[in-house]
């Protein structure tokens, strides 16, 4: 495995700091109680750790509203705890990796209130204004991810700056170079201090078009979806300048060696590969949130797999995610059972897989309550259910009352549930195990991680594939349906099955069965 680079070996495990660890009572985690769970990280089979936003913010948006891209906000720790827990990592082997949130700013970032303070300050077109319409109403037509208009007026200047987000995360002006040598200083900032690389929050959205233009009406939309469904993100989004400042950003990255460029990026396959670059000099890993968003269905996942492994180019690495911080959890999507198949199909499907937070220990969705709505994108679209709390919950580690282990006080968000890492550890039929078992089997088998993905095919309920390397080849079966379901095979050796005492037992040639729910791994 020496030909790959760390990043292409690794399993990656996202961490939302607000609900890891608290190490202080105050109710929120913080980067101590992260560095106090990093052996469990390591212990659990990861190689890097995704540590969301924890710079300076007002927290509209609970971090994702940076007023400065060169601190750490006190209420996760310090810019010393932070560089600690780095070393702490490293040490243990694992690389750390940052939220880099360029897109927007806070409103309270200094740069803005710059740019704010009148029409001729340096930094005004650091950011998008324009005057009003005619009738003296926004620009255009263009929509906020959170509900409402896109644009805000400012009394002051009067003029409307833009805010794909909140009002309070006004859009910077990526076509303004001072602007991208300033985020540039800000990825040497943090690579000076041992960052092994970035996930880059909606990177397809950096560049709006120059003529501001009306997005064109969606045709397609229908009622419940998002307001901001109801146009085409034509204007907005993907932009052809994008792909020169993912090139830049790769750039910088590669001054400093082995380090990783991730992007955020919800795109069809055939857009979203135009972000590895055209001669591999993009981002390293623009995000796959298929198995996201796909039905939960053997044919369909099959046909999402070819389609995406025949469309990368050559030079480009694959990679897949189940969940994170914005989607409800695998757990609560497919069930309990079918979340140990998810489990089996991401960590043997060809490429680098993420592991959200908890997901390992099948963590549900909280049941939030009417008084305990925190994210903004439920409070501006009540009863629309675009909040994000309940997949962000504090980790639940032990089955402490009333907390789980994550806090001393009172949280942030509820707990979820009961089931927690203590509960589990000593239970060889639990999640943690399965993942635990499906990390090793990773490290023990090149095939696995290096090793093509080849029969990709659906037999009713059941989905099966071969990884191959070398003389090696390993043969996975999983059955997305309640009931038993036949599957044909060579003969194999299952090294791991979600079925108890199958492990160590053979495949015959021709017609083998799996349970209901059943997912396996074999030696051919």
């Amino acid at each position: 495995m020496r030909e790959l680079t760390w990043w292409q070996r690794g399993v990656i495990y996202q961490i939302y700091p607000r609900s890891f660890q608290d190490s202080n009572g105050d109710g929120i985690g913080d980067l101590r109680g992260i560095a106090e769970r990093l052996e469990y990280v390591s212990a659990l089979g990861a190689d890097a750790v995704w540590i969301s936003p924890i710079f300076p913010s007002p927290m509209a948006d609970f971090g994702y509203d940076v007023a400065d891209y060169c601190g750490i906000d006190p209420l996760f720790g310090s810019l010393s705890e932070f560089e600690q827990l780095v070393i702490h990592a490293h040490h243990l082997g694992l690389k750390v990796l940052l939220d880099f949130v360029p897109n927007h700013s806070s409103n309270r970032h200094p740069w803005f209130e710059e740019s704010r303070s009148s029409r001729d300050n340096a930094k005004r077109d650091w950011y998008l204004w324009h005057d009003p319409a005619p009738d003296g109403g926004p620009p255009n037509n263009w929509l906020s991810r959170m509900g409402g208009s896109a644009w805000e007026w400012d009394e002051h200047t009067e003029q409307y700056y833009y805010h794909a987000f909140l009002r309070e995360q006004p859009d910077l002006n990526w076509r303004n170079h001072e602007v991208r040598r300033a985020m540039d200083g800000v990825l040497r900032f943090w690579l000076d201090r041992g960052v092994d690389g970035f996930r880059v929050d909606v990177l397809w959205l950096l560049i709006k078009d120059a003529q501001f233009r009306d997005n064109p009406l969606n045709p397609c939309y229908r009622a419940g979806e998002p307001e901001h469904h109801r146009l085409l993100q034509t204007y907005t989004e993907d932009q052809p300048e994008v792909h020169e400042i993912v090139r830049a950003m790769r750039a910088t990255l590669d001054i400093y060696g082995d380090r990783v460029l991730i992007g955020e990026i919800y795109l069809p396959v055939s857009q979203l590969i135009k972000y590895y670059g055209a001669a591999g000099d993009g981002a390293d890993m623009p995000f796959n949130f298929q198995l996201i968003n796909a039905r939960w269905n053997a044919a369909v996942i099959a046909g999402m797999i070819r389609d995406y492994d025949g469309a990368l180019p050559e030079h480009a690495w694959p990679n897949w995610v189940l969940g994170n911080h914005d989607n409800p959890r695998i757990a609560s999507r497919v069930g309990a059972i079918q979340a140990r198949v998810a489990a089996v199909l991401l960590l043997t499907l060809r490429g680098t897989p993420t592991i959200y937070y908890g997901d390992e220990i099948g963590m549900t969705d909280g049941t939030i309550g009417p008084d305990e709505i925190r994210d903004p994108a439920e409070l501006r679209q009540p009863g629309a259910g675009q909040g994000r709390d309940p997949e962000r919950t504090p980790m639940q580690w032990d089955d402490s009352l009333p907390n789980a282990g994550f806090t001393s006080g009172k949280p942030w968000l509820p707990v979820a549930s009961r089931s927690s890492v203590r509960e589990q550890e000593g239970d060889t039929s639990s999640m943690l195990s399965l993942y635990r078992r499906l990390l090793i089997l990773r490290r023990c088998h090149a095939a696995l991680v290096q090793g093509t993905i080849e029969n990709v095919a659906a037999h009713g309920d059941v989905l099966t594939y071969e990884r191959h390397y070398r003389e090696r080849s390993l043969f996975v079966a999983l059955n997305f349906g309640g009931e038993a379901s036949a599957f044909e095979s060579r003969p194999a050796t299952v090294l791991l099955s979600t079925a108890m005492g199958r492990d160590g037992g053979p495949l015959t040639h021709g017609t083998n069965a799996l349970a209901a729910g059943e997912a396996l791994v074999a030696s051919m």
